[in-house]
């Protein structure tokens, strides 16, 4: 396994962001790189995995930093899926908003299962407006 470094302060291009999201498997508009920009200029929070200079994962988060942060996008390259880069950027994630906010996501279908395992709880009160599709 190789050393994968975390970092919060890189600042990344919608190229790169749309990059790693087609090799995830995460379903965004990788090809709208205006929306992926206004996605990037709009986070509160980016934490990124890296290793050596490649992106491997991010942890995008829109948050008022007291009460709520909703983890917009967690993506990890799928060839360094199941090495706990994703379990890790949450870590750091919560580190960064301490133990007074909650974390929010959606969940795609695939996802499901995975979120209980890095310590999500499933909740029946949450309700979805749809955007538009892309």
């Amino acid at each position: 396994m190789t050393l994968i470094t975390y970092c919060n302060t890189a600042k990344l291009t919608a190229t790169t962001m749309a990059a790693l999201f087609k090799v995830s498997g995460i379903h965004r508009p990788v090809d709208d790189l205006d929306r992926l920009a206004q996605m990037l200029t709009h986070a509160d929070i980016l934490w990124t995995a890296w290793d050596d200079q490649r992106l491997v994962g991010i942890a995008r988060v829109l948050t008022d930093f007291s009460y709520t942060a909703y983890l917009s996008d967690l993506a990890v390259d799928r060839a360094y899926q199941k090495q706990g880069i994703g379990r890790e950027l949450v870590r750091h994630l919560e580190h960064q908003l301490g133990p007074d906010v909650a974390v929010v996501l959606l969940a795609a279908p695939t996802a499901q299962t995975y979120y209980p395992k890095i310590g999500f709880e499933s909740i029946d009160n949450a309700f979805l407006k749809r955007r538009s599709p892309f």
